[in-house]
């Protein structure tokens, strides 16, 4: 009786039907569910910009990191899954639901509102990866989801753990970030059952990186919402529009050397190469999520400094203003370096030299425009330098 109401509630029509040159197309479902991370990653920003500490930037990292997987999990079960089928659409919302819920607890998320952070985030890793399982099932893929499932599963233990325990909450929640991070890199092994090879994932890359793409363009996008907001509250006086002018170039570079050096490379990679699982994991899983974490510390810093361009810069600022574009840069030279197989030398170099100018800023107690404009230069110079290379 449950099987044959199990399988008409999740049919193996609710897989993709494709040819084997053929690539997925992005649905209008999968981009209704990203609007929930509109809302998510300006809770995310919001969040540091309230815990201007190590701590609190250690918080905001775990949350972030939780946000981000389960994000990009479900970003590749639409790789497989059709999400406009009647029950993947159920699917989707109930996913659409669930990371909704962690977003309205982020900003209690340790302290009263633990548990729903947590409960939201298992609860949507573990009925995807077990709806997976049974959409597939008799498949090589099913086994796979399943034992997804199960480590899913095992850093659920610890994260409800955390939600118990506040006293060693945060560290217990890295431990469970360790986990679900970890787990793709030994095939989510398990004991009698072995590991999934990355070659038993037959990802179709194209799809993976313009749902990557879509999801950073929503990171650029809160910084535009926070200087947007900043001022409209202001008086629009030559400073106020001077620093935002720095802002808003800044989000430009990000978007320059994003869209205009690094997603070619990605496209050849994945017209080109057969493995499309392996690269994936390192460049969009990983990579991407570091340059949408930097992005979102970009966000931040623009609004501290349009807030006070002309005090001195506190240690924060200074910190937050190095630390956004030297993320995102991070994330961009392990990108280049899955993709085109070298790893930028520009791009470490800039990082270097934000760190010594964020130095100098605080040293010299320059004002915040002064180190907005500064980190500007740098990042100009690296997506000028860029192009030049291009024409060369």
């Amino acid at each position: 009786m449950t099987q044959p109401v199990l399988h008409k509630l999740v049919p193996k029509a609710a897989l993709r039907s494709l040819s084997p040159g053929d690539s997925p197309r992005v649905t209008n479902m999968e981009l209704f569910f990203d609007l929930v991370y509109v809302f998510t990653i300006i809770q995310l920003s919001h969040f540091l910009l309230e815990h201007e500490t190590w701590l609190g930037a250690l918080q905001a990292a775990t949350l972030f990191a939780a946000v981000w997987w389960a994000w990009n999990y479900t970003a590749w079960a639409t790789n497989w899954l059709n999400p406009d089928h009647a029950s993947g659409r159920v699917l989707m919302v109930m996913l659409m639901a669930c990371a909704l819920l962690m977003a309205v607890a982020m900003p209690q998320a340790y302290s009263s509102r633990a548990g729903l952070f947590v409960g939201a985030y298992v609860a949507m890793a573990l009925i995807r990866a077990g709806y997976m399982a049974i959409v597939f099932r008799g498949e090589q893929m099913g086994r796979n989801y399943a034992q997804l499932c199960a480590w899913s599963g095992i850093s659920g233990v610890f994260w409800i753990a955390g939600a118990i325990l506040p006293e060693v909450r945060v560290w217990l929640w890295i431990v469970a970030v360790l986990i679900d991070y970890a787990a793709p890199y030994i095939g989510f092994w398990l004991p009698g059952q072995g590991a999934t090879p990355m070659e038993s994932w037959p990802l179709k890359g194209l799809h993976l990186l313009e749902r990557n793409q879509q999801v950073f363009i929503i990171s650029l996008g809160e910084s535009i919402l926070l200087l947007g907001g900043l001022l409209v509250g202001h008086a629009l006086h030559a400073d106020i529009i001077a620093t935002a002018l720095v802002g808003f170039l800044l989000i430009v570079t990000l978007w320059w050397i994003y869209f205009v050096q690094l997603t070619e490379a990605g496209e050849y990679r994945f017209e080109h190469e057969g493995d499309h699982a392996k690269l994936a994991r390192a460049g969009l899983a990983y990579a991407h999520g570091i340059m949408v974490c930097g992005a979102i510390v970009v966000a931040v810093a623009i609004e501290l400094l349009v807030a006070h361009p002309h005090d001195a810069v506190a240690a924060s600022t200074a910190f937050i203003a190095a630390a956004g574009p030297s993320i995102f840069l991070l994330g961009s030279a392990l990108f280049h370096r899955t993709m085109a197989q070298k790893m930028p030398a520009s791009y470490l170099a800039a990082v270097g030299a934000l760190a010594i100018w964020s130095w100098l800023a605080l040293a010299l107690h320059f004002q915040g425009l002064w180190l907005g404009m500064g980190v500007l230069v740098i990042m100009i110079a690296l997506a000028g330098f860029g192009r030049a290379r291009e024409a060369v």
